[in-house]
């Protein structure tokens, strides 16, 4: 057998021997020579494409060459003996070849392609490397961008209807991935918090996959004007998506007169470089409610901490329905979670109250609201909600007057229990939600929010994903252990016992003396 292999091995791949001479001749001919190096850029690109697809079709032929005809029993338990050859295309990053390989059948059951098995061929035309390259560049721009930088790239043919199922079917493997990770690669050290953060972000999705009391809305609305909204209206046309984050990070103590002057506009003193967050995870779901994200979220965070001995802390913006639900799902787990309240969305209430008792950008404002910062950070919160509401008073402030100073006293009485800044800054816990608010800028916004997109529920959740995965760096762990789950669902389920197997390439291992 040896023999016969070494033999038929000798005979394959003359057709991608003669492209090869057919570009070395190029390359000695008058018309290479002519040729400024651009030129000749774009021809050895497209010359040696044509090189590796037939070098590729030819290794192709030689597998079936070497195929063993052999009876094979399927999950149904019947064992197939008839043979028959039968062929396939297959577009790779190289551009179409066929794939021949042996059928094998029995009377009124399913073919059986072994071959297929081994090679882990997809059920449809596209390759697992066109489709790595169609996700990736459907995550970066529009879909219509990632068929031209494929067709740009490669020589496969991709349309953009192709490219969106492609896409989808790539990060169909999402949640089993961080299912099955294991702990020990995103272990929080001994000093380092465990860190949860949540916010959403409105994604403009197709009618009929807006949520029940959106689409009612946008069914009953009325809009004063025809060509533009007026104040207060909404076109009801978005869909909330769940951005959720998890990382670890070792404490960082500061005292309040740091934190002011960090968030000053012009830094006076060099400040000591905070500590980076580590084996940090963004992800976002429009299909999602959002409890089912908590929950992943505990797991994440599980995972970082299985024994519960960091310290765990939520940074939120002020909304109740994700506060409520990181209790609810704390209080379940039986975990201590220390929720804070986002400190710039609490300095956003300062700023309007100022502007009750001084004018729009003057000195006085700014000295206001820095006086009363320090104070929140000092953990002074009712006495700064209660020094509001008598400024407003002494002032002779009317009801409408004073509305932005009542409803920061407002604001801050009723988050007070997630202000304890002082105790925060003592444990170095971050207390902004910058992590947050950049992933649901980079995540979300700047790929979703192009001019005139409109998705449907499965692509946005599948370009979500795979952004998700490219912007936590797991994207290159991902691959390989989708194609696992692909050679399972295409190939492995289909026959009986371990009758198949995956051909994978040797790992090699660096050893030192």
């Amino acid at each position: 057998m040896a023999a016969y292999r070494q033999r038929t091995a000798e005979v394959e791949f003359e057709d991608g021997a003669r492209a090869f001479e057919d570009l070395r001749g190029f390359l000695r001919s008058s018309e290479a020579l002519s040729l400024d190096h651009a030129a000749l850029e774009r021809e050895v690109t497209a010359r040696g494409r044509e090189v590796l697809r037939r070098l590729y079709q030819d290794h192709l032929s030689l597998r079936t060459r070497l195929e063993e005809p052999r009876p094979v029993t399927g999950v149904d338990g019947v064992t197939r003996t008839h043979f028959r050859e039968q062929s396939r295309p297959l577009m790779t990053v190289f551009g179409p070849v066929r794939v021949s390989r042996r059928g094998v059948s029995a009377r009124d059951r399913d073919s059986l392609f072994p071959l297929d098995a081994e090679l882990n061929l997809p059920v449809e035309e596209h390759s697992h490397g066109v489709r790595e390259r169609v996700a990736v560049e459907a995550s970066r721009g529009s879909f219509d961008a990632a068929v031209e930088a494929v067709t740009a790239t490669t020589g496969a043919v991709v349309s953009k209807r192709q490219a969106e199922k492609l896409t989808a079917e790539a990060a169909q493997d999402f949640d089993a991935f961080y299912a099955q990770r294991p702990s020990k690669d995103v272990l929080a050290k001994d000093d380092e918090s465990v860190i949860l953060t949540m916010d959403g972000k409105g994604i403009v999705v197709r009618h009929e996959d807006l949520r029940e009391q959106t689409r009612r809305a946008a069914e009953t609305s009325q809009h004063k004007l025809r060509k533009r909204l007026s104040k207060g209206e909404k076109r009801n046309r978005k869909r909330m998506a769940t951005v959720a984050s998890v990382y670890s990070v070792a404490p960082h103590v500061r005292a309040a007169e740091d934190i002011v002057s960090e968030l000053r506009p012009v830094q006076d003193v060099a400040r000591p470089p905070r500590p980076r967050p580590s084996h940090k995870r963004v992800w976002a779901s429009v299909e999602k409610e959002p409890t089912e994200i908590v929950s992943e979220m505990f797991d994440e965070a599980a995972g970082r901490d299985p024994r519960r001995e960091r310290q765990w802390a939520a940074v939120v913006d002020g909304n109740a329905t994700q506060i409520d639900l990181l209790e609810s799902e704390a209080k379940k787990r039986q975990v201590t979670l220390v929720i804070i309240l986002d400190l710039i969305h609490a300095l956003e209430y300062l700023w309007k109250a100022a502007y009750c008792f001084h004018a729009d950008g003057t000195p006085e404002a700014e000295a206001w609201v820095t006086e009363r910062l320090t104070a929140l950070l000092h953990g002074k919160v009712s006495g700064v909600a209660a020094g509001i509401r008598r400024s407003a008073t002494k002032r002779g402030l009317d009801a409408d007057a004073r509305q932005p100073a009542d409803t920061c006293a407002d604001y801050l009485l009723s988050h007070k229990r997630y202000m304890r800044y002082d105790a925060y800054l003592v444990a170095g816990l971050p207390i902004a939600s910058g992590v947050i608010e950049g992933a649901c800028r980079h995540l979300v916004k700047d790929r979703m929010d192009l001019t005139g997109a409109r998705w449907s529920l499965p692509g946005a959740e599948a370009v979500l994903r795979v952004r998700a995965l490219r912007s936590s760096g797991d994207f290159e762990a991902y691959w390989p252990f989708h194609l696992e789950k692909e050679h399972s669902r295409n190939h492995r389920s289909r026959y009986a016992g371990a009758t198949v197997r995956l051909s994978t390439r040797p790992h090699l291992q660096l050893v030192t003396p």
